[in-house]
């Protein structure tokens, strides 16, 4: 009986008890290396590189946001009853008006879908979730006008429009004007007084949107917009083909309406309200002149400028 705990299956004879701790000896195993370093400081990195360059792999492409910016060349949808009714009242051109499905009809909607169907643009009635992707999550109230892409013209066609006309050319150029309600108002002035196109930078610049559209009271569907990657050259291209360049600044030496070139080939350059011409365009002109006003007033805006400027340009060659 004395040896009983001897026979109990245990394997070893030393009894099991607490385990003393490291006194801290095992500290710097559980600090970590730090935060994982970017793959292109890994020691891999360069070797990946040229196995994928010699293989003629494409290198991965990151991943895509979760909203990507529109396309330049993507049809645009703006939504919203007034909106969408006030653009087909301006003559907008329209592809499709989308109607959410069980929409309230009141008369706003009923004036967009007749004048829709009187102008043969398509309806489409659609789901709430579609409207809201199609514009973009902006407020709708159930309605949706699609536009198709504007199609610009080359600069070169703004000159021969003039000349197809037998008249003398007269072009606006915006510089750094971004605001598209600005270009709408632009477009007015310029088919009022005889314009024969609209030239704006492709970078930096109002581009014709619904905004610019409405605006311009349907008159962008007479007056060309031309786009050029480079104002600048394109001013000068512009000179070497017998046009004169006249910018439109505060600081000025000349009036407006005391410029001698106004009867000649002109090309009107109009900058922002707040910054003005550029340094490179304002070397490119052939004159600057400005609109004589009082103190009191800073600047004008740039749809107004353009209007008084064109109109003086007008009053000079009824002479």
């Amino acid at each position: 009986m004395a040896g009983a705990g001897k026979g109990s299956g245990r394997s070893g004879g030393k009894r099991q008890g607490a385990t003393r701790g490291t006194g801290g000896q095992g500290r710097k195993t559980l600090a970590g290396r730090g935060a994982t370093p970017p793959a292109s400081e890994r020691h891999w990195f360069k070797d990946r590189q040229r196995a994928a360059a010699a293989s003629g792999a494409r290198p991965k492409e990151q991943p895509a946001r979760a909203r990507s910016a529109r396309r330049e060349d993507a049809p645009e949808v703006i939504g919203g009853r007034n909106p969408v009714v006030e653009a087909l009242r301006a003559e907008v051109p329209a592809t499709t008006l989308y109607v959410a499905q069980r929409i309230d009809h009141d008369d706003r909607v009923r004036e967009a879908i007749k004048i829709a169907s009187n102008r043969g643009i398509a309806l489409l009635e659609v789901s709430r979730d579609k409207l809201d992707r199609l514009t973009e999550g902006t407020v709708h109230q159930g309605l949706g006008l699609q536009l198709p892409p504007y199609d610009y013209a080359h600069p070169d066609d703004l000159v021969e429009q003039a000349q197809d006309a037998a008249e003398v050319p007269l072009i606006v150029a915006l510089d750094g004007v971004t605001d598209p309600r600005n270009l709408g108002a632009i477009a007015r002035s310029a088919t009022a007084f005889g314009a024969h196109g609209i030239l704006v930078p492709t970078r930096r610049s109002a581009g014709v949107t619904a905004g610019a559209w409405k605006t311009s009271a349907g008159t962008l569907a007479h007056m060309p917009v031309a786009r050029a990657a480079n104002l600048t050259n394109t001013l000068r291209e512009y000179r070497e083909r017998g046009l004169f360049v006249v910018g439109l600044d505060g600081e000025g030496p000349v009036d407006i309406g005391d410029v001698d070139l106004a009867t000649e080939p002109l090309v009107i350059v109009i900058g922002s309200e707040g910054k003005g011409l550029s340094r490179l365009v304002r070397e490119s002109c052939d004159v600057v002149a400005r609109i004589p006003m009082r103190a009191a007033a800073e600047s004008l805006n740039a749809g107004v400028a353009t209007g008084i400027a064109l109109y003086e340009v007008a009053r000079l060659r009824r002479r």
